[in-house]
Parts: structure tokens; sequence; C-alpha cells
């Protein structure tokens, strides 16, 4: 497993949390979203999905990634 933090800016409520969550979990990674501090911390596997494929499902939500 390969763990990698984004600053993604967009994100204010507790939908952007369960929306970007979700994306993750529809690609096979584990995303864990801090409201707060604009980022979120991705954990996948490197066989399955790559960088590209998290930001990209995370953008198609509505966000930026930095």
């Amino acid at each position: 497993m390969k763990s990698v933090t984004l600053n993604v800016q967009g994100m204010s409520c507790s939908h952007c949390v369960n929306a970007i969550e979700g994306a993750m979990k529809e690609i096979g990674a584990n995303g864990k979203v801090d409201l707060a501090a604009n980022k979120v911390t991705v954990d996948y596997d490197e066989s399955k999905v790559n960088l590209d494929k998290i930001k990209e499902a995370i953008e198609e939500q509505g966000y930026d990634v930095e």
C-alpha cells in the first residue's frame, strides 16, 4: 500500500467529505478528508490505482487538486 496526501480546494462541508471519500472507494482506494486543513490522505494499491486516477476522481467531484 502507498499513501499520499493531496491539497484539495473547494471542500467546505460534510457533503464534500462524503463525495470525496465515496469517490475513493469507487476506484478502490481509501481516502480520509481533513476538512480544516484542505487535505485528503489516500491509501491505495499501486497495482490497481495510480495517482492520476485518484486526482481525476477528486476533480470529477468538482474539487481542485493542487
